[in-house]
């Protein structure tokens, strides 16, 4: 890289750090995890984006994973024109919101050993994954009576207040706030337990009797480098939680439509799709939240579930929720494309490349003599520099990500942008083709043997 190229890109980020704080809009883009200068982007196409320099990368963000079908595809920005050309914002019910929700239900009513399961039945479109979470929590509190939500270390669910908690010292320990400006109060309302620890999920039912009203959990973690859900928890996660009249919450904010046509919970109910998954299928969560792939990279999420539960929420009941742009003509136009164009075979592809891909990352590594595992869940996967399997928030943490850094440059320095933490899962595309993903393989000796000598800082 030119000295041209490096200074430019700090050129921006240093006006970008003059008028926005921390000069970003989301933290994980300022690059604390792995140092450096932020790259400037201006433009995407297909499977790689191009930065302020016009130097093009190979992308294995993905947008954070809306990016299904690769940047820019044309019949999306198509929709998006035609939409845009009829107007950006009515403040009005549009005829392609309930396209949108009927795409989305159909989707969720898929095929199980025990006939068609039937996922959701109402639908409200939101315009951020936070929205949603926060959303389903506040419908979860009205339809049960109850204050307390149960949460998974290592799981995100946006960033509103309540959800912002980390664990206490005992299992069933009221939350400490997880950032400045949460009250001590609100955090308190959320429990925090281990993930894939069902004993856990038992003792806090039994510590908080006819409290809790519902559990949320990522359907398969991807926040803390990817968690994937023992072979059976989330179902017996489900029955567990109905049991002690709690609801649960299934987040696929980011798994939703992306590895899957139905998602992460679509994997399961099929039955048989995830090696081991006995005892999962034929459950159904009470509440599920969308996002980043339902509006194929605008701003748009969504929750749904029974009507029962979706229609406490206002005009019908007496739960308040409501968003200018809530459903907004562009990001349905977008939505409606992408899922669109989302067919088996797009998800065949991409659970392929994801596969060799990370095949390919984990020989580079052991070639080099770097300890690794490399969780996945589905087409999602991360790199662990540590030895034994993922279970849970403490594993995750239990490995020397000072490795990550000088990999993730080296990476970028042959054309690769990766995540810029080691506790992010990578993203791939129906974009990424075979002269794509050689492009990556031959950056990852390099970027191992780079990893093999870093040392701790």
């Amino acid at each position: 890289m030119t000295t041209n190229a490096r200074s430019a890109n700090q050129e921006w980020a240093e006006r970008a750090r003059a008028v926005i704080p921390g000069g970003v809009n989301s933290p994980v883009r300022a690059h604390r995890s792995v140092g450096g200068t932020p790259l400037a982007i201006v433009s995407a196409q297909g499977a790689t984006v191009t930065d302020v320099e016009g130097r093009e990368y190979v992308d294995l963000v993905a947008s954070w994973g809306p990016a299904l079908l690769g940047h820019a595809h044309p019949e999306v920005v198509a929709a998006v024109q035609e939409a845009a050309a009829r107007g950006l914002s009515f403040g009005a019910s549009t005829p392609a919101e309930t396209e949108l929700a009927e795409a989305v239900i159909a989707r969720l009513t898929v095929d199980s050993p025990e006939g068609r399961a039937p996922g959701i039945e109402r639908l409200r479109l939101v315009s951020t994954g936070t929205e949603a979470t926060m959303t389903a929590i506040r419908l979860a509190r009205a339809a049960t009576g109850r204050d307390l939500v149960v949460k998974f270390a290592g799981h995100y669910h946006g960033h509103s207040d309540g959800l912002l908690a980390e664990a206490g010292s005992g299992l069933a320990t009221f939350a400490l706030p997880g950032s400045a400006g949460v009250p001590d109060a609100i955090a308190a309302q959320t429990l925090v337990l281990p993930y894939n620890d069902l004993e856990a999920l038992e003792q806090v039912f039994a510590a908080h009797p006819d409290r809790i009203a519902a559990v949320i959990t990522e359907a398969a973690g991807a926040n803390a480098g990817v968690l994937a859900p023992l072979p059976g928890f989330n179902g017996r996660l489900a029955l567990e939680v109905r049991k002690h009249g709690a609801l649960l919450i299934l987040d696929e904010v980011l798994t939703g439509f992306r590895v899957g046509p139905a998602g992460w919970w679509g994997l399961e109910a099929a039955g048989g799709v995830i090696p081991g998954a006995v005892g999962s299928t034929g459950w159904t969560p009470d509440l599920i939240t969308f996002g980043k792939v339902i509006g194929g990279g605008m701003p748009l999420a969504a929750l749904g579930g029974p009507a029962a539960i979706m229609d406490l929420l206002a005009p019908l009941g007496p739960v308040y929720q409501a968003g200018t742009l809530s459903g907004n003509p562009l990001a349905v136009a977008a939505g409606l494309a992408t899922l669109r164009l989302a067919t088996p075979e797009v998800y065949a592809h991409v659970d392929a490349a994801a596969a060799s891909l990370a095949d390919a990352v984990s020989d580079a590594l052991t070639a080099a003599g770097v300890a690794h595992v490399i969780p996945r869940a589905g087409s999602l996967f991360s790199v662990a520099f540590r030895e034994g399997a993922i279970v849970d928030y403490d594993d995750a943490r239990d490995q020397e990500a000072w490795r990550y850094p000088p990999f993730f440059h080296a990476m970028r320095d042959a054309g690769v942008a990766l995540p810029p933490s080691a506790f992010e899962a990578w993203f791939l595309t129906a974009a990424h083709d075979d002269a794509v993903l050689d492009r990556i393989r031959a950056a990852l000796p390099a970027a191992a043997r780079a990893a093999a000598t870093a040392a701790p800082s």
